[in-house]
């Protein structure tokens, strides 16, 4: 089980800034890193949305439960938020393939080719066309 900070020096190669953002406060996540293993090995800010208020704008509150579920955004260097995705309760996130989209975001955005379904690095992008569509 592979936590984003087992991977943080590998997303930090890529020049990406993480952010740990829960409702739990300041003193929860304080215990947390003093006394959970996984909590020692963070080494990125840990954020506190006592107000749900960041939780609330991006989707992610669950007000029946007062908690919000695990959400991954990546918010572009521009300031747009290019990747979503809203875990269902129970289900962990996959480090490995939110590092492929980092990547894949990156190689797109240095190429201007698109990276086709499965792409990984070294892997050769497609050129986006419309006269494409439906022929590759």
């Amino acid at each position: 089980m592979a936590a984003v900070a087992d991977h943080y020096a590998e997303i930090q190669k890529l020049g990406v800034e993480v952010w740990g953002i829960s409702t739990d406060s300041v003193f929860s996540h304080k215990i947390f890193a003093q006394v959970s293993p996984s909590g020692r090995k963070v080494q990125y800010p840990l954020l506190a949305d006592q107000t749900q208020a960041i939780s609330k704008c991006f989707g992610a509150y669950n007000p029946a439960r007062g908690t919000a579920s695990r959400t991954t955004l990546i918010i572009s260097p521009e300031g747009l938020m290019v990747y979503f995705c809203k875990y269902p309760e129970g289900v962990g996130r996959n480090v490995e393939e939110i590092i492929r989209v980092l990547q894949a975001l990156q190689f797109t955005g240095a190429t201007g080719l698109a990276a086709p379904a499965g792409w990984v690095p070294g892997q050769s992008g497609i050129r986006r066309d419309w006269e494409l569509v439906g022929k590759i």
